[in-house]
């Protein structure tokens, strides 16, 4: 019985010691052409795919490793690849960020929690 009191709160503490901070990241293609060979650079690592239809939305999610900038990378149908800067992160931020590429320009909203 005594074993079974120690066991509840042990659980309690394991499950809660055991979260790891990640980004959920979007990239969202608002304009009417596709984009092809879309990566998005982060600290230490690097994803993508090998193209995002018109109205098309790619998810991924990444742990952060070290800091840097985020950038991201993507050729048009005229084959002009974009290099776009991004905002910084910091080894353990989580949350959501949305990069959505638009007309003329790409929007990068990040709803960020730093490292505590």
């Amino acid at each position: 019985m005594r074993l079974l009191r120690l066991a509840g709160p042990a659980a309690v503490l394991l499950i809660a010691g055991c979260h790891s901070a990640y980004i959920e990241a979007t990239i969202s293609n608002h304009t009417d052409k596709p984009l092809n060979l879309v990566e998005l650079d982060y600290p230490s690592a690097s994803f993508g795919t090998q193209a995002l239809a018109p109205g098309g939305d790619f998810h991924y999610r990444f742990k952060v490793l070290g800091s840097g900038d985020l950038k991201l990378i993507y050729t048009d149908t005229a084959n002009v690849e974009h290099d776009i800067p991004g905002p910084h992160l910091n080894e353990g931020d989580e949350g959501p960020i949305t990069v959505t590429v638009n007309p003329s320009n790409v929007d990068w909203t990040p709803h960020l929690i730093p490292r505590r």
